[in-house]
C-alpha cells in the first residue's frame, strides 16, 4: 500500500485521509475524538516536506500545531490559519468518516468546514518553498477548537506572529473583510418564591422576565433601524435560553435569560452591556417589583480589513487571474479567527473554498474551487514572501 505521506501529495488526495480522521471537538460533543489524531498526521506530512513543526497542546489532548518553513532572509513573513476540529457525526446522512466524491463534490464531514481549506494551505505552502528561494518565512497554523472558543489560535499567538495571515475558512472563493463578533449574557430576574396560594408573599420572576423580554424584542427592532455598516448591516440581537421556576405550585424565586448580541465594527462587549443595562434599569423604573443581575459571558470582537493591506491586495490579484474576474468581496455574519489575528497585530482576510453544508446533515465541498483554492494561495505565498 503506498504510503499516504508520499501519496496525499495533490489536495484532493489529502483531503480524503483528513475527512477519514474523527477529530470532532470534545467541547461540543462529550467524548470526541478531539484533534491530537489528525495533528499528528499534519504534522508528519509536513515534517517529510521540510517544515520546522511545533505542537502546542496547553490543553492536554488538545493539540494545535504551527509549521515554519524558513526564508532565505528579508522578506515578509505570512500565515495560513486554519482549524482542524469539526462539529459532530451523528446528525449526518450517513458516514461521515467515508469521503465520497459525486458530481465534481466531495462529501464528508469537515470537507467543507474546514478540511478542504486545510488541505489547500498544507498542498499550497509546500509546492511555494519546495526550491527554498523565498526570502520570507511561511507559517502553517492548524488549530484546535475553532468550533467552540477558539483557544488553539489564541495559544499560537502566545508564541508565533507573522506580518500578514488567511484564514481560510469557507468563504466561495470570495474575499471576506469582515465578520460580526458576539457577547454572551445572562440576565436573571429575582422574584421571591412562595407558595402558589400566597400571592401576597410572592414575586413571580418569570411574569418579570416577560418585560424583559418584550423589551429585548423593542431593542432588536431599534438596532435594525439604527446606522448600517457596508458589508455587515446592522447588530442583532435575541434570546437564546430561558431557566426559571421550581414547581407548579410555588411562585418562581428566578428566572435566568441567556442572550446572544452580534456585533459590528464600532460595537464591543462594553457598549453592548452599557445598552442592555439601561434597558434593565428603566423596567426597574417602571415595573414594580422588578430585580435583575447582569452578567457578562463569552464574548468576541467584530472584524473589519483594511481592504488596502497587501496581503488582501496580493491575494485579491492572484484570485482575479485564477477566477478570471476580480471576486466577490463580501462579509461574513458569524465569527472567526481572523479577529483575534488581527487583535494580535497582524493584518489578515478570510479566503476559502466553495461548498455547502457547515454543521449540516449533508456537507461537501467542490473539488473545482479546492483546486482553484490551493493554485491561488501557492500564487500568493510565493508573492507575498518573495
Amino acid at each position: 500500500m503506498p504510503d499516504p505521506l508520499d501519496s496525499d501529495a495533490d489536495p484532493v488526495g489529502l483531503l480524503a485521509r483528513l475527512i477519514s480522521i474523527d477529530s470532532v471537538n470534545p467541547d461540543l460533543v462529550p467524548g470526541g475524538a478531539g484533534e491530537t489524531v489528525i495533528a499528528d498526521f499534519c504534522g508528519r506530512w509536513l515534517t517529510a516536506r521540510g517544515f520546522e513543526v511545533h505542537r502546542l497542546e496547553k490543553r492536554p489532548g488538545r493539540p494545535s500545531f504551527v509549521a515554519v518553513a524558513r526564508g532565505t532572509g528579508g522578506g515578509r513573513s505570512l500565515m495560513l490559519n486554519g482549524h482542524l476540529d469539526t462539529v459532530g457525526l451523528a446528525d449526518y446522512d450517513g458516514d461521515p468518516l467515508v469521503p465520497r466524491i459525486r458530481d465534481g463534490r466531495m462529501y464528508g464531514r469537515g470537507t467543507f468546514d474546514m478540511k478542504g481549506g486545510i488541505a489547500a494551505m498544507m498542498v499550497a505552502a509546500a509546492r511555494a518553498t519546495a526550491d527554498g528561494a523565498l526570502r520570507g518565512d511561511v507559517i502553517l497554523a492548524g488549530v484546535a477548537d475553532e468550533e467552540h472558543g477558539s483557544f488553539g489560535t489564541e495559544e499560537v499567538l502566545e508564541s508565533f506572529t507573522a506580518d500578514a495571515a488567511i484564514v481560510i475558512e469557507p468563504s466561495h472563493l470570495e474575499v471576506t473583510l469582515a465578520h460580526k463578533g458576539f457577547a454572551w449574557y445572562d440576565v436573571e430576574i429575582v422574584g421571591r418564591a412562595a407558595h402558589g396560594s400566597r400571592p401576597d408573599l410572592g414575586i413571580d420572576a418569570i411574569a418579570k422576565a416577560g418585560h424583559f423580554l418584550v423589551a429585548l424584542e423593542d431593542l432588536g427592532r431599534r438596532l435594525a433601524q439604527g446606522p448600517t455598516h457596508r458589508l455587515l448591516g446592522t447588530g442583532t440581537v435575541h434570546a437564546s435560553v430561558i431557566h426559571g421556576g421550581a414547581e407548579a405550585s410555588t411562585y418562581p424565586a428566578n428566572c435566568r435569560i441567556t442572550l446572544e448580541r452580534r456585533t459590528v465594527p464600532g460595537e464591543n462587549a462594553d457598549s453592548v452591556e452599557r445598552e442592555l443595562t439601561e434597558v434593565l434599569d428603566h423596567l426597574a423604573d417602571e415595573v414594580p417589583d422588578f430585580h435583575y443581575r447582569l452578567t457578562r459571558g463569552l464574548h468576541r470582537e467584530p472584524f473589519e480589513a483594511d481592504p488596502e493591506a497587501p496581503v488582501v491586495r496580493t491575494l485579491t490579484r492572484h484570485a482575479e487571474q485564477a477566477l478570471g474576474h476580480p471576486p466577490v468581496v463580501r462579509a461574513e455574519p458569524f465569527w472567526t479567527d481572523c479577529a483575534l489575528l488581527d487583535r494580535a497585530g497582524i493584518p489578515c482576510l478570510l479566503f476559502g473554498v466553495d461548498g455547502e453544508g457547515a454543521h449540516a446533515a449533508t456537507e461537501y465541498v467542490d473539488l473545482a474551487s479546492l483546486d482553484r483554492l490551493t493554485r491561488i494561495l501557492t500564487a500568493t505565498v510565493g508573492d507575498f514572501c518573495s
